[in-house]
């Protein structure tokens, strides 16, 4: 038995990087967030991001999305499939920041911070004049300036930016 422990162990060593790399397709040059555990479940700090894109002077594309996502596999497969096309524009002009969650996690335990302030989700969505459903929705996409304030309102969940013009159009905050 000891020998078997031994094997799981070592493989779950193995792919443990795995499990904490970026979903969002390499070529976008994510800033994976990964979450911190709290009381109240995970949070995810969007400070240094922040911190960054006003240096930069760029925003950010944030990318909530599951490990355990169809939708968000899918997304992420388009998103892979037409890099050439998107990823001039996004580096243009964005930082993508990729939170990793899972679907388990419900609204309530996920916490998104910016500076000094910790919010459950459907408080941050307020917090930024997000006027969709409240309920935790993946993928969900958000663009914000470098002080954490949106951009426009984003579509969220399966069926979210199916071409590639939709995509550009998004990205170029045409209405």
């Amino acid at each position: 038995m000891p020998r078997a422990l031994a094997r799981i162990a070592w493989l779950c060593a193995l792919l443990l990087p795995l499990a904490a790399a970026a979903a969002f397709p390499s070529p976008y040059s994510p800033i994976v967030v990964q979450p911190s555990p709290t009381a109240q479940g995970q949070e995810f700090d969007l400070t240094a991001a922040l911190r960054r894109a006003r240096a930069e002077n760029k925003q950010l594309y944030v990318y909530l999305g599951a490990s355990d996502c169809p939708y968000c596999r899918r997304y992420e497969a388009f998103l892979d499939r037409n890099a050439a096309e998107l990823v001039p524009q996004f580096a243009k002009q964005y930082l993508v920041v990729d939170l990793r969650s899972q679907l388990a996690i419900q609204a309530p335990q996920l916490h998104i911070r910016v500076n000094a302030s910790s919010l459950p989700y459907a408080d941050f969505q307020r917090s930024i004049g997000d006027e969709r459903a409240r309920m935790l929705v993946y993928p969900s996409v958000w663009l914000l300036d470098g002080n954490a304030k949106p951009l426009m309102q984003m579509p969220a969940g399966t069926g979210t930016f199916e071409t590639v013009a939709e995509q550009l159009e998004i990205l170029r905050l045409e209405n």
